[in-house]
Parts: structure tokens; sequence; C-alpha cells
């Protein structure tokens, strides 16, 4: 039952971190857009949390794993995969020259990233 409780908890906590990173990733990306900060700002904002996101995503599917939670590490490798294959093909950082043509692309791409996040902390709090 503790050990139940602090798992949720600890993920709970892990889920509003990577939460707040895309939130700020998306601020960047946002204000970027309007033109309110100048495109080398933005890309070492949003690049400078690339690594710290997708080290947090993996270690919390290996997290679930050895606590025994298989269905939320299943739910969890979908995001985990994604990440890793825009990381081997070396398009997880977003490049200062191509950024404005590359916008919307990556607006919707961590979009996509944050609905998923969501799913998966309804799938923690409700399950």
């Amino acid at each position: 039952m503790i050990g139940d409780m602090f798992v949720w908890l600890f993920s709970f906590f892990v889920f509003i971190f990577l939460l707040g990173l895309l939130v700020y990733q998306l601020m960047c990306l946002a204000d970027l857009e309007f033109d309110y900060i100048n495109p080398y700002d933005t890309a070492t904002r949003v690049n400078r949390l690339v690594l710290p996101e997708y080290f947090t995503q993996a270690g919390l599917c290996v997290f679930f794993l050895i606590t025994g939670h298989w269905a939320m590490a299943l739910f969890g490798l979908p995001y985990l995969y994604y990440n890793y294959r825009l990381y081997v093909t070396k398009r997880h950082l977003v490049d200062v020259t191509e950024i404005f043509n590359l916008l919307s692309r990556e607006k919707k791409q961590r979009v996509f990233k944050l609905g998923y996040l969501v799913c998966l902390l309804f799938f923690s709090i409700f399950w």
C-alpha cells in the first residue's frame, strides 16, 4: 500500500516536471512566433531542455518497469521510442538558422507530446 503510494507520488511529480518542460518549450516557440524573442535565444532555451526531457522520460519508464507497473511502462514506450528516433536521426535539437521554417512543425510536435503526457498523467492518476 505504501509502496504504491510512493510510486504514484513520484510518477505524478515526474509527469508534472515533464509537462512543465514542454509548456516552457512551447512558450519559447510562441514568443519567437510573436517576435518577443530572437531565434538564437529561443533555440538555446529549447535545446537546453531537450535531453533532460528525454532522460526523465526514460527514467520514468525504467522506474515503472522496476516497480512492476508494466501497463504504465508499456504506455510510456511509444513516447520514449519517438524521442529515441528523434535523437538517432539528429532531429532533436532546434537549428537556429531553420527555426522559422520549422516553427509550426516544432510546435505541433510539442503539442502532441504534451497531449500524450496529459493522457499518461490521467492514466497514472485514475489507475
